[in-house]
């Protein structure tokens, strides 16, 4: 039986909501994110951006087969603005995401229910406005061959329509090709069987 292989993410950010309660001014990020570093840069750039606002919760879930997130409040009450966004984003099922909600504090105290109320929306607004995409999940082999062997190789790349990443082509040959998960070991059996050539999986 087949495993999933495909999740879903964004390749843009669009431009930024606002969800407005008693005075106080939310502002809904949204980033496409593949490590802690993306997020760390995205969370400075806002903060110089809105220097002077309040409060920059957020929430990032990264990875599609081991997952990691984090969910931050950043001074606001525990759980009422981190994870409402992190809820947003687990039922959206996006990953590779970082949410950012900026506020703005309007002079009247919203209190526990009408801070999560207020996170959670402007994340779904954020959500709403993405443009969510799916993606296979890859799995990526290195194909080692002398040159005389070319032709073998290049014609099952084709025949499969396999997507090359990198190649080396000299008197030692190097391909890395990216293969869809649930087609990968088919894939990976056909290289295999060839004389002279060499298949090994990067990750």
């Amino acid at each position: 039986m087949s495993q999933k292989d495909t999740y879903k993410t964004i390749d843009t950010s669009p431009e930024p909501v606002l969800f407005k309660d008693k005075n106080s001014k939310f502002y809904g990020y949204i980033f496409p994110v593949k490590t802690e570093e993306n997020v760390k840069a995205s969370l400075e750039k806002l903060k110089k951006e809105h220097h002077s606002a309040r409060h920059w919760c957020y929430a990032y879930q990264l990875g599609t087969e081991t997952i990691t997130y984090r969910a931050n409040d950043d001074g606001e009450p525990s759980n009422s603005a981190g994870m409402p966004i992190y809820g947003q984003i687990q039922s959206f099922e996006v990953t590779n995401v970082l949410i950012v909600v900026v506020r703005y504090f309007g002079g009247v105290k919203l209190g526990v229910g009408g801070l999560i109320n207020a996170y959670k929306t402007t994340a779904q607004l954020a959500l709403n406005d993405s443009d969510i995409i799916e993606k296979t999940i890859n799995n990526d082999f290195l194909i080692s061959f002398d040159y005389k062997n070319m032709n073998k190789v290049m014609r099952i790349i084709k025949e499969k329509r396999l997507t090359i990443i990198n190649q080396k082509l000299e008197l030692d040959c190097q391909i890395t090709i990216s293969i869809r998960k649930n087609d990968a070991m088919d894939i990976f059996h056909l290289f295999d069987q060839l004389y002279e050539i060499n298949i090994t999986k990067i990750n």
